[in-house]
């Protein structure tokens, strides 16, 4: 059986990279043929290169080309509809669905990382909560475990909900190690978001995500 998820996070730098990866080599260790797809992404090195989507290619379990699992890359670190302005290019989400098809038929189990938080603008009058309302994936939410996540992760659970989308579950990022009462921020998070934990991800100033993976438990 295939299984395929929109993963999106309570706000950038919330380690939703390291959570895909993370999730990736989770994957891997159950058997299953495991990619992750960064669709869209803003930063690259004087190779350019992106980050972000190197990681990701580093813990696929199965070969798919660069273009499949990144279409969209914008040399500067800023917002993607900002990005594809300047690169005089519209963002097409039919072209991100075409690869979505094309990792789901190669693989078992299927990241799609979208680019911000939930309604980062993609162009026009378009946004991220848009393109996972295209893809019509499961929602898997990654919340920053810092001081505010408790209402960034509830507005961002109202707005999936709100776009008919599944919360498949979420994951608790420990990004800032010196967050007082953390596991009781983690605690009411998990008493009311519509979707359960599937694991918390510890400060990890190595960003080694094969090395925390048995922390994280795949969706049902």
């Amino acid at each position: 059986m295939k299984h395929a998820y929109f993963l999106t996070g309570t706000d950038t730098e919330v380690g939703k990279t390291f959570a895909t990866c993370a999730l990736l080599h989770r994957a891997r260790q159950a058997g299953l043929r495991a990619a992750g797809l960064k669709p869209i992404a803003a930063g690259t090195d004087a190779q350019g290169v992106n980050d972000d989507v190197a990681r990701i290619l580093g813990a696929n379990s199965v070969a798919l080309p660069t273009h499949v699992i990144n279409p969209y890359c914008f040399a500067p670190p800023i917002a993607p509809h900002l990005a594809a302005e300047q690169a005089g290019t519209t963002i097409d989400f039919a072209r991100i669905g075409d690869t979505v098809t094309t990792a789901k038929n190669a693989a078992e189990f299927v990241i799609v990382e979208g680019a911000g938080g939930f309604r980062i603008p993609l162009g026009g009058d378009r946004d991220s909560a848009d393109l996972a309302q295209a893809l019509a994936l499961p929602v898997i939410l990654v919340v920053g475990i810092r001081l505010g996540c408790l209402n960034h992760a509830l507005l961002t659970a109202e707005a999936i909900q709100a776009r008919g989308l599944v919360l498949a579950g979420w994951i608790a990022n420990q990004i800032d190690p010196a967050m007082a009462h953390a596991a009781a921020n983690i605690e009411t998070l998990a008493a009311r978001l519509p979707g359960p934990l599937l694991g918390e991800l510890p400060f990890c100033a190595t960003a080694d995500a094969s090395a925390v993976a048995d922390c994280l438990s795949l969706p049902a």
